[in-house]
């Protein structure tokens, strides 16, 4: 999600991006015009859009996975007039991932990553994360051209009811965190102890640097589990460790940034087992983690899945 500054900022030039007003709260309404509807400020001042993937039929294993588990687009706006940021994490097919980026790089947005998060997927699912900074409305017309080269719905998703066949209480119980339910799952976001900067810029948690967890029911009376540990260096095999332990698969990690502080690796995870097996698991491998004890988890959009 984000960026060495300097080549970004020519790129941007590039492309004419001039000085606009301080995207305050009301700003924010040409950058809604340009990515086509209305984003949703989020904690830290985040102006925050939501793509669910609704339009994919994807199972794991013959398990069908809600949109709101592992196939959520987002993209953040954070910042003012040339100096707002942008990131986001694009949930593309294979034969997306070609002319999403040739339209990203043509309009100087970055593209920091290009990796599976799950295993198994059919079809297969992989998810480019993007960054940039310079003017908002700008990069929004940038990122939402990049978007309609893919299938992905952009329009807003309608309110979900999807019943919750899962004992929420006892997940949080098991897990040490609250959550809240989200499109037929249950979510938790957890953000680590310390204050993480990309391009001499604050990144909050909901522009993708929370620990996320999502559980949904897979019937039987199991769950399913997916979602990324953001881990530093140290406490990498630590936490394979712990995961692999309590019978949790450990399915890809790997970087969403390139220049942030502290560095961040992030370790996707899969399983499917008895829900308070997963969150006993799960609890045991944020034990290993550096987060903030004292905070209660929000969830940062559709998911950082």
């Amino acid at each position: 999600m984000k960026r060495h500054i300097g080549a970004l900022v020519v790129g941007i030039a590039a492309i004419g991006l001039s000085d606009a007003a301080p995207a305050t709260d009301g700003a924010w309404t040409a950058v809604d015009e340009a990515m086509g509807r209305p984003g949703a400020l989020q904690p830290g001042d985040v102006h925050k859009f939501s793509f669910p993937r609704s339009d994919l039929k994807v199972t794991v294993d013959g398990l069908a996975i809600k949109p709101a588990l592992a196939l959520g687009s987002w993209v953040a706006f954070k910042g003012d007039g040339g100096h707002t940021m942008a990131m986001g994490d694009l949930v593309l097919t294979e034969d997306e991932i070609a002319p999403v980026m040739k339209s990203l790089v043509q309009n100087g947005i970055q593209v920091t990553a290009v990796h599976n998060h799950i295993l198994r997927a059919s079809p297969a699912t992989l998810y480019m994360h993007i960054a940039g900074m310079g003017e908002p409305v700008r990069l929004a017309q940038a990122i939402h051209a990049a978007l309609g080269k893919s299938k992905t719905p952009m329009e807003a998703a309608p309110a979900s009811d999807q019943a919750l066949d899962l004992d929420a209480a006892a997940l949080e119980a098991a897990i040490g965190q609250k959550g809240k339910a989200a499109g037929g799952t249950y979510q938790f976001s957890i953000p680590r102890a310390e204050a993480v900067q990309d391009m001499g810029m604050p990144v909050p948690t909901a522009m993708g640097t929370a620990i996320a967890i999502n559980v949904q029911p897979a019937g039987g009376g199991k769950a399913a589990t997916t979602g990324d540990f953001v881990l530093t260096a140290e406490e990498v095999n630590p936490v394979v460790q712990t995961l692999v332990a309590n019978g949790i698969e450990v399915t890809a990690l790997h970087t969403h940034m390139l220049a942030e502080e502290p560095r961040l690796y992030f370790m996707h995870f899969w399983g499917v087992d008895d829900p308070a097996k997963l969150g006993s698991g799960l609890h045991a491998a944020l034990d290993k983690v550096n987060i903030a004890r004292s905070q209660t988890s929000e969830v940062p959009g559709a998911t950082k899945q």
